[in-house]
């Protein structure tokens, strides 16, 4: 079975099962991640799980990733995002914005895709972007 799809399908971890299935699910991906995967990963992210101190290893393994490719399917996934997971979507912009070098990719980032394809969220993230780099380093955003 699709790896991707367990993890959708147990990402609200109602139950004891759900909760291993999960974490069993992701250790296997993580022995093999790949790229390719990382849009599909971000949206297994969602604000009814019942668990977020475990969701939140999905959260550091993205950050595993190399943080250009992590911070693009990021900016691709976002407008759903905001749908199924908008506290998950927060929770990754800001600690995003927290880390200088991965903040100058992702300002870079997102002024292309909005140039490619407009979006006020684009606008809006880059707004923030823009006032956290402007901001002296001991008082960088929480």
């Amino acid at each position: 079975m699709n790896l991707i799809k367990i993890l959708q399908e147990n990402r609200l971890m109602k139950t004891p099962q759900e909760i291993n299935l999960f974490e069993e699910t992701l250790e296997k991906i993580a022995q093999h991640p790949s790229d390719d995967s990382l849009k599909d990963l971000h949206m297994i992210l969602d604000d009814n799980c019942q668990h977020p101190e475990i969701m939140f290893s999905l959260v550091h393994f993205l950050e595993d990733f190399d943080p250009q490719k992590q911070i693009q399917a990021f900016i691709e996934v976002i407008p759903q995002l905001m749908n199924s997971a908008p506290e998950w979507a927060k929770i990754i912009h800001y600690r995003i914005i927290n880390d200088e070098s991965a903040c100058k990719l992702y300002q870079n980032s997102l002024e292309l895709a909005n140039q490619k394809t407009p979006h006020f969220l684009y606008q809006l993230l880059l707004e923030s972007v823009k006032n956290n780099l402007n901001l002296p380093s001991e008082v960088m955003l929480t």
